[in-house]
């Protein structure tokens, strides 16, 4: 009584590679892309870096259909008309031009908290000076622990 054991080919079927997707060195990829464009987006930013003054209360008033014109006053006192480097003597005839042409427009105003406010105050007035009543002062919010970019309504 013993079981007769047949090794045929016919009934055993040759098996093969199954296809599998190692999504190990796609998941090392995309870390490695994440940690360079959390590193490169900062540097993405020209011109001078500017440390903004905090404020406890910002406003909650809505912003402008139009985009904002953002004017930077850095800490060493050089003017900026968005991202191109100005001479204060020239500041005044470019913002006349903008406003000529968009006269809705804001401006936002965004001074380095370490400049003394009488200087960031000059800039206000020529920007005011310009035509633009709508300028803002660009602050960060201070006491939750954010260090978002609020702006503060200072027309």
């Amino acid at each position: 009584m013993g079981a007769e054991l047949r090794a045929s080919t016919s009934t055993r079927r040759r098996e093969g590679a199954k296809p599998e997707i190692n999504v190990t060195p796609l998941v090392d990829v995309v870390l490695v892309l994440l940690i360079i464009f959390m590193v490169i987006a900062p540097a993405l930013e020209h011109g001078e870096r500017v440390e903004l003054p905090s404020v406890l209360n910002p406003d909650k008033q809505q912003k402008g259909k139009l985009d904002p014109v953002t004017v930077t006053v850095a800490a060493s006192g050089t003017l900026y008309l968005e991202k191109e480097a100005l001479a204060a003597d020239v500041l005044p005839g470019r913002l006349a031009e903008l406003h000529a042409r968009e006269p809705d427009r804001r401006v936002v105003l965004k001074g380095d908290g370490t400049l003394d406010y009488a200087k960031v105050r000059d800039v206000f007035t020529i920007v005011q000076n310009a035509g633009f009543t709508g300028v803002s002062l660009q602050v960060q919010k201070r006491g939750n622990g954010k260090d978002d970019a609020d702006e503060s309504a200072a027309n």
